[in-house]
């Protein structure tokens, strides 16, 4: 792993973690991460809610687990895509960090406390898994071991939406923070997140190591 992250420290000052993820959202949305994530389930939800309403049913229920859900502002975002397509999404979170938690929850996402590696459901026990800008956080060989777990979890999907590594990002990322205003933890851990994040050869190369039993894996990384 390169270098620390604040949102890696389940005990960092709870103040400076609900700043940077008020920052993250604000960035997900300029720059594609929440986006990745909608053009991923896009076709997923378009097959199953023409699907349901083909078959005269009213609006289907389905549950998102949202794997490092941060402030929630994109299983929320999620949640908003799924309801045009018919589909009533029901929103579970889960955090290492308990001030990230506090904070999803306060926007509607029920999230538990909990780590990636040891996840307190059953298999098959909701219908689409989502890990997204979470992998890079973890060494790549723990990352493996969570995708199998997402995959035993899931009924329908899993989707899986991380950093695209590139000089050129990091740069950008460096000199765009400036006139956003970013305060320094947060213009820091955004170059270093684009440091650790992947190629999309080296995505697919980890989610094929955890594919011994597998639901189908949408794979996007934004820009």
């Amino acid at each position: 792993m390169l270098g620390t992250e604040l949102l890696d420290d389940p005990y960092a000052d709870p103040a400076l973690v609900r700043a940077e993820l008020r920052d993250i959202e604000r960035l997900n949305t300029m720059f594609g991460g929440t986006r990745a994530v909608l053009d991923a389930l896009r076709p997923i939800f378009e097959k199953a809610g023409s699907g349901e309403r083909g078959m005269g049913n009213g609006a289907a229920r389905w549950t998102l687990l949202d794997v490092g859900t941060g402030a929630g502002d994109i299983p929320r975002a999620v949640q908003r895509f799924a309801k045009r397509h018919g589909i009533d999404l029901d929103l579970l979170g889960v955090e290492r960090i308990p001030a990230a938690a506090g904070l999803a929850r306060a926007a509607g996402v029920a999230t538990i406390v909990a780590d990636g590696a040891a996840l307190p459901l059953a298999p098959r026990s909701v219908d689409v898994v989502l890990a997204s800008q979470v992998l890079h956080h973890v060494p790549r060989e723990v990352g493996v071991r969570w995708i199998a777990a997402f995959d035993r979890i899931a009924r329908r999907a899993v989707v899986l939406a991380d950093l695209r590594r590139s000089r050129l990002a990091m740069a950008g990322m460096w000199a765009v923070s400036f006139p956003l205003g970013l305060p320094r933890q947060t213009r820091r851990d955004a170059v270093l997140s684009l440091r650790r994040g992947f190629t999309r050869a080296e995505l697919t190369r980890c989610s094929k190591k955890a594919a011994s039993r597998r639901a189908p894996t949408t794979l996007r990384s934004p820009g």
